[in-house]
């Protein structure tokens, strides 16, 4: 929790605990995003026992706490220099010089209108879990991109050394390509989260 301490005329009055609460989600999506291969490191303007309890909580293994909104910013760019791809995932008007800095800023749709407009993605939930939809998006996206590739390339090139060879004619060929755009066009138009 993040202590704030009233006083008055020199006079204490008391202390207000502040806290965000984890969601019951946070650890098992930081887990399978670290056996993905992620380093996920926490960036916080909270304090360090702050920071620490939440690391304990949701299992990060680098926290880095007290930070600034330029500090944030300054270790993103000492990742990238480093040859680190850096995903920053913000909601505050504090994340926004990290979100622009980092490769992909992701924004959540809840936070601060700054860090949505800056961000490249904004996702709908303020949840981690989305991050994992998010990178299964993208690798099964880049399958589909290179299956296709492979496939045109393929076709393309047999239907060439076919028409070259004078056993398809070009009315033939020029069918045989169109009809594979189509289909390529057509195939690609399913719905990813449903391929295994």
């Amino acid at each position: 929790k993040t202590p704030l301490y009233f006083a008055q005329g020199g006079k204490f009055l008391g202390v207000i605990a502040a806290a965000d609460v984890v969601k019951p989600t946070s650890r098992e999506a930081i887990a399978r995003l670290q056996e993905m291969g992620m380093d996920v490191i926490m960036l916080t303007g909270d304090n360090a026992r702050t920071a620490e309890a939440i690391k304990k909580q949701v299992g990060i293994k680098t926290v880095i706490a007290d930070v600034i909104p330029q500090d944030k910013e300054e270790k993103v760019r000492r990742l990238q220099e480093q040859g680190h791809k850096v995903a920053m995932v913000g909601d505050g008007i504090n994340d926004a010089p990290a979100l622009a800095r980092a490769d992909v800023g992701i924004a959540i749709s809840e936070g601060a209108e700054i860090a949505r407009e800056i961000a490249d993605i904004t996702v709908a939930a303020d949840d981690l879990a989305e991050i994992l939809v998010l990178r299964m998006l993208s690798n099964r996206l880049m399958k589909r991109i290179h299956r296709n590739y492979r496939f045109i390339v393929t076709f393309n090139a047999g239907l060439i050394l076919l028409g070259v060879g004078g056993i398809l004619q070009p009315t033939t060929s020029a069918l045989l390509h169109n009809t594979s755009t189509l289909y390529i066009g057509l195939k690609s138009m399913g719905n990813l989260l449903d391929e295994p």
